[in-house]
């Protein structure tokens, strides 16, 4: 065996040598997370339902994941600010977002493009979807959608409605409404749900746009009354109001959904065991329960049908955002 052969096979041997030690930290790093706590980042303040979800799915795979999950609020920026600690945080899975509608609206609605969310984030799972709720006050002459529709038919853009904010979900779920019934609909922008609810119940406007988790005590206080909900399906917890769907608008349906998403850079084991941490939470009685007390509904499914809903929702808003020219608070 000549010198050159010997090199080869030295070398050859030491290579192979070396790749189980190569291997084992890979291998070792995947076994091991988490390694620490796990944060969500919530782009809402304490207290609303994407918080109150966070918290719920956090408390749930808590266990199994063997680490606290810890919710962080970093309300501001129509959630931007939330989005881009996310999006540069270390991609390791221990720092993740509990996403809702504006991940997908925000990339039309500002511009530039604060980010890229189907570059710059992976979805991890879709959670579930809490209905918008059209409320108005108990003094409104109108309790249904037809006698909604028929006064702003009569009154064009004279008939108000609060929302929490220029590009908020409930806005852009009546915009999208009164897009389908042919109708224009004055938006007053507030900021968040609880002011403009306020003024509602006051009466200096006779209808709202808000989740149904914050409509929940109005209602059984009597000061709101609820016109429709704008889900698939009636909401448990307002089984006499109607849907859209039902009142005239077949397939119509505007929703809040909730979903965790990760840095784009995340490997795909931690994604995957994420993910069935999640589904496994979903399934559980507890989490259904407090899903349904704040109005919603679990949606389980692959991660590859949440990045279909992004896509989708980011198509519809922005066209959405550029035929009625909605611009951001």
């Amino acid at each position: 065996m000549n010198t050159t052969t010997n090199r080869v096979l030295r070398s050859l041997a030491l290579t192979m040598a070396a790749l189980p030690l190569l291997v084992v930290p890979l291998g070792a790093s995947a076994q091991a997370y988490p390694s620490k706590p796990v944060k969500v980042i919530v782009g809402y303040a304490a207290g609303g339902a994407v918080d109150i979800v966070a918290r719920t799915v956090g408390q749930a795979i808590s266990p199994s994941l063997g680490q606290p999950v810890v919710v962080e609020n970093k309300p501001g920026a129509g959630t931007n600010i939330a989005v881009k600690a996310v999006i540069e945080s270390a991609p390791d899975g221990h720092t993740l977002m509990m996403a809702a509608n504006a991940l997908a609206a925000n990339m039309a609605l500002y511009q530039p493009a604060p980010f890229d969310a189907e570059r710059d984030l992976v979805p991890v799972s879709l959670i579930g979807r809490v209905p918008v709720v059209i409320a108005a006050n108990p003094n409104a002459p109108f309790n249904t959608v037809a006698q909604l529709l028929e006064a702003a038919k009569a009154k064009p853009g004279g008939i108000s409605f609060a929302s929490p904010g220029n590009g908020s979900t409930p806005h852009m779920a009546i915009e999208l409404f009164g897009a389908a019934a042919g109708v224009n609909l004055q938006h007053i922008p507030y900021k968040g749900g609880s002011q403009a609810i306020t003024d509602v119940i006051g009466g200096q406007l006779p209808l709202v746009a808000v989740n149904a988790l914050e409509v929940l005590p109005h209602f059984k206080s009597g000061k709101l009354k609820v016109i429709a909900v704008l889900s698939t399906k009636r909401s448990s917890i307002f089984p006499g109001a109607p849907t859209i769907a039902e009142s005239g608008f077949p397939g119509f349906e505007a929703s809040v959904w909730y979903g965790l998403v990760a840095p784009a850079a995340t490997p795909k084991p931690i994604v995957a065991r994420l993910h069935a941490e999640v589904q496994k939470a979903l399934q559980s009685d507890e989490v259904r329960a407090r899903m349904t007390a704040v109005g919603g509904e679990v949606e389980p499914g692959t991660p590859e049908h949440f990045g279909a809903l992004i896509h989708a929702e980011r198509v519809r808003y922005a066209k959405l955002v550029k035929d009625a020219n909605i611009k951001p608070d």
